[in-house]
């Protein structure tokens, strides 16, 4: 078949971009939003002028972050529209309204206070401010939970029925509360924090490495080390509870996962591959490393399983997950990356104990720091590869088990989703090396500790009432 003359193959690369790339944004605004709530918190407790300069520096990369997101963002949901109408159409009463929450409620909470956050500095009470920064973080995450709310729902629809090709929503609360929804929202949270940490302290390390502004970052590092000491273990226990749903709900794309052909019986161990590479058309498995009786481990904490674990021979080809091996080392990219962060955790919390992330001593700690410099970009790949795990190990079906995805594209002529394809394509890699650009220049520059934190550096502060501001005299550039 040629990819070039085939509508869905098409509309289903394209889609794959465009979330590929929107993913890359909305990951670090949701973490990092809440990075800035504690660092803004901890100013107005303490009035150190650190905790402001944070506020003010790690806001910079928040905002590009957000002005990309928005902007590939909006053409993503679009395609529901243009390339899949077909399910659209199928599954609007539902599907389209927690799509339409995300954008009313989530997305305009998270818009209409930006401003304030970023602009508002002088110009607004602090305690107002401050709100602006907590409301800016809730219809940023409000947003992921809708989202996810949408998506759990594509992989265990509830709530209602097919009818003539339709969904019928019998129990809307049933429907946002399927199955997959709790775990799904909460691996997703923890996933946007864990990355965002570990840029923040990526970046950080990069500062001490070269020396530049120690106390400043050595601050950061610890703030965001403090928290990923809950975080990342937090992390992995909820990504082995969202794979035990997998093997409830959607045992295809558990056999995919573990590129299981043939199926363990119940009451007996089952091995664990490590590595394998898998062949489709052969239905086997070239060459594996495996781990005796590790798959029960995995699943259930015990040798023997309860249930058979289903091998991907038991259905079909046609019902079966294509990219076998996608999949599989998706899985595995995810998994490892979430133990190495925990390491890189539990290896950074060693060296705080002893003393050794002081500010005199920080740097001396080449290694460490040049690994929270390569753990930097790890947490993108994670979310990825989890969603392409997510994603490409529900098909063949779009709403699991009851939209075949060949059946929920519109029927578009070949040539008309290769240009849009090609246009995004180019789009999308203008917008990456702008935000590389700006970014990168954004760090180079620094913060800038020469910022007065509002009210609190002339005697007009000393009989500033609450609800007053004091105007900023320096020029406009300044102030921004």
């Amino acid at each position: 078949m040629n990819i070039f003359s085939d509508t869905v193959t098409l509309s289903r690369m394209q889609f794959a971009l465009t979330a590929i790339f929107h993913m890359l944004w909305p990951v670090l605004t949701t973490g990092m939003a809440i990075y800035l709530v504690v660092v803004e918190g901890l100013w107005l407790k303490t009035r150190n002028r650190d905790y402001y300069h944070h506020a003010r520096f790690w806001s910079k990369l928040y905002i590009l972050n957000f002005g990309i997101g928005v902007a590939s963002g909006l053409p993503m949901e679009f395609q529901f529209g243009t390339n899949w109408a077909p399910f659209s159409e199928a599954v609007g009463d539902f599907f389209g309204s927690i799509l339409g929450f995300e954008g009313a409620m989530a997305f305009m909470l998270e818009a209409g206070f930006l401003g304030i956050m970023l602009f508002g500095w002088q110009r607004v009470h602090p305690a107002i401010h401050y709100l602006a920064t907590i409301m800016v973080a809730f219809g940023a995450n409000l947003s992921t939970f809708w989202i996810l709310v949408a998506n759990s729902w594509m992989q265990t629809p509830s709530g209602g029925e097919m009818v003539n090709g339709k969904f019928v929503v019998a129990d809307y609360f049933e429907a946002i509360l399927n199955p997959f929804m709790v775990k799904s929202i909460s691996h997703m949270f923890l996933a946007t924090l864990e990355t965002s940490l570990f840029v923040i302290g990526g970046i950080s390390a990069w500062y001490l490495i070269n020396q530049r502004h120690p106390e400043f970052f050595a601050r950061s590092l610890k703030i965001v080390l403090g928290v990923a000491i809950a975080v990342t273990p937090l992390q992995i226990y909820v990504g082995h509870l969202s794979a035990e749903q997998v093997y409830q709900y959607q045992p295809t794309k558990l056999a995919a996962m573990e590129a299981k052909w043939d199926t363990s019986p119940a009451g007996q161990p089952a091995d664990w591959s490590l590595l394998a590479f898998p062949d489709e058309k052969h239905e086997t498995n070239q060459w594996e490393v495996t781990i005796p009786n590790g798959l029960g481990y995995i699943l259930e904490f015990k040798p023997n399983l309860s249930e058979p674990v289903l091998g991907l021979k038991e259905w079909p080809v046609s019902e079966r997950p294509k990219m076998v091996g996608l999949i599989y080392y998706c899985f595995r990219i995810m998994s490892g990356i979430g133990f190495f962060l925990a390491g890189l955790m539990l290896w950074s919390l060693l060296q705080w104990l002893i003393g050794n992330l002081s500010t005199e001593k920080i740097a001396q700690q080449k290694w460490l720091l040049r690994t929270w410099i390569f753990a930097a970009p790890l947490g993108y790949i994670a979310v990825e590869s989890g969603w392409i795990v997510r994603c490409v190990g529900r098909q063949p079906w779009a709403l699991y088990g009851e939209i075949r995805t060949v059946d929920a594209a519109s029927q578009l002529p070949a040539s008309n989703v290769l240009t849009s394809l090609s246009s995004f394509g180019v789009i999308y890699s203008t917008l990456l090396i702008a935000a590389l650009y700006f970014g990168s220049r954004i760090i180079r520059q620094g913060p800038d500790l020469a910022l007065s934190p509002p009210g609190l550096d002339d005697e007009l502060a000393m009989t500033t009432q609450p609800g007053d501001f004091v105007k900023d005299q320096r020029p406009m550039e300044a102030q921004q």
